[in-house]
This record gives C-alpha cells, sequence and structure tokens, in this order.
C-alpha cells in the first residue's frame, strides 16, 4: 500500500455498524487476521487469540448477551447526552445506527473476538526487594496497560478491513455479561474479549469528521497551545 493509499484508507475507516447478511469469504477473514497478528504487543508476548464465529445460532446468542448490555449502555449515552463538537443531526445519525447495532450484532455475517490473555506475574519472592515491595501496584498496572497488546492488533482490523471494502467496528458492550460470553465461546477465566462485526457495509465509509488537531493536542505540557495548522485534513 502506497503512503497516499494509507492514509485514505485511515481517514475513511469509518465505525460501520449496518451490515449486509451476505457471506464474507474466508480468504478475506485470513487476510483481516494476518493484519491483526502484525500489531504490536507488550513485551513481544503476542498473548492474542482470535475467534471466528460464523455459525448463525452462535451469533445469535452472542447478539442476545449484548443486546441486554445495550439497554443499560442506551441508558447511559442518553444521562450524557450529545458530546458538544457534534450536531445534533450528527448524534442522531450516531444513535440510529448504534441502536441498529445494538438490535442486529447477531446478524453480521461474521462476529470475530479479539481474546487476550492476561500475563501471569512473577512471584513476589522472585523479585528483587525493591520491586517486591511495590508489587501491588505493578499488579494494578500490568491490569491498567493489558488493552495495549491488544488494541493495536483491532486497529489493524478495523484498516484492513476498509482496505479490503468491508465494514467494522470494535465494540465492548458484552464484557457486563462476560461469563454468559465465556458459556457460548468457552473461554478459559484469563481471557477477556472485544467484539467485531465484520461484512459488507450498508453506509458508504469517510472521509471521517473529527475535531482539528489543534482543539486536541498541547505543545510540551498540558495547556499550552499547538502551533499547528487549524485544519482538519480529514473534513
Amino acid at each position: 500500500m502506497t503512503e497516499s493509499g494509507l492514509f485514505e484508507t485511515i481517514y475513511t475507516a469509518r465505525a460501520q455498524r449496518r451490515l449486509k447478511p451476505d457471506p464474507v469469504p474466508m480468504e478475506l477473514i485470513s487476510k483481516v487476521l494476518d493484519a491483526a497478528i502484525r500489531a504490536p504487543s507488550g513485551g513481544n508476548a503476542q498473548n492474542w487469540i482470535f475467534i471466528v464465529v460464523r455459525d448463525e445460532a452462535r451469533r445469535h446468542r452472542l447478539g442476545a448477551v449484548y443486546r441486554k448490555a445495550a439497554d443499560e449502555v442506551a441508558e447511559i449515552y442518553a444521562a450524557r447526552g450529545r458530546p458538544s463538537h457534534l450536531t445534533e443531526q450528527q448524534y442522531r445519525r450516531l444513535m440510529d445506527r448504534g441502536a441498529h447495532l445494538w438490535d442486529r450484532l447477531g446478524d453480521a455475517p461474521v462476529l470475530l473476538v479479539p481474546c487476550l490473555r492476561q500475563r501471569d506475574m512473577p512471584p513476589r519472592e522472585a523479585l528483587p526487594p525493591q520491586v517486591a515491595a511495590r508489587y501491588d501496584a505493578h499488579l494494578a498496572y500490568q491490569q491498567r496497560i493489558q488493552g495495549a497488546s491488544i488494541y493495536p492488533a483491532v486497529q489493524n482490523i478495523i484498516l484492513a478491513c476498509r482496505a479490503l471494502g468491508l465494514g467494522t467496528l470494535i465494540t465492548t458492550n458484552h464484557i457486563f455479561y462476560e461469563d454468559e460470553v465465556r458459556d457460548i465461546l468457552s473461554l478459559p477465566a484469563d481471557v477477556f474479549t472485544a467484539l467485531m462485526p465484520i461484512g459488507d457495509p450498508l453506509d458508504a465509509p469517510g472521509p471521517l469528521s473529527r475535531r482539528p488537531v489543534t482543539q486536541v493536542t498541547f505543545a510540551e505540557q498540558w495547556g499550552s497551545p499547538w502551533p499547528g495548522d487549524s485544519t482538519n485534513p480529514a473534513d
């Protein structure tokens, strides 16, 4: 992919919540997965597993769990209200397409489940005293940063799907009822998950509208304005 092709993919990789039910060829899914495993992971542990769910009954079981969780998430969205950078029309479109996903997740022809296995900490007694003294802090650190070892792979999946003409997004509502997801997918207890429906998109790709770089970037320290161009190349 040339540089211009890469940036075109980045600027148009819209979160696709409305997908056609048509089957997706396995060779395309294999390409997407091969892109996923090129991502970095903490300590190059590559402690990921990807579950490809195509069975209709299993997809709809996952969709039912997701729908139950989405009912709760919808109340949070309603209480939070419209973000200031979105117009009323943009916000309504977001919520309408979100509702479509909440209702129809199980209809996507492929549900890709990126999984990350937690890395074990060495026993406290195996560590030098100065590290062992902060053992609880290191446990909390491991918990806090674990997503850094799977989310780069997720972004590769998003970009690969866009490059191949497929639609997807990452969603996590299901983790409110992850024990039920564990039963459906026979997941070990030390695995946490995301969900990515994949299919042919019903909606056109970007261009994406985002807040300008100058509104979300500081120079040197918090609050110090970034002097760059205020235009948004994605608009």
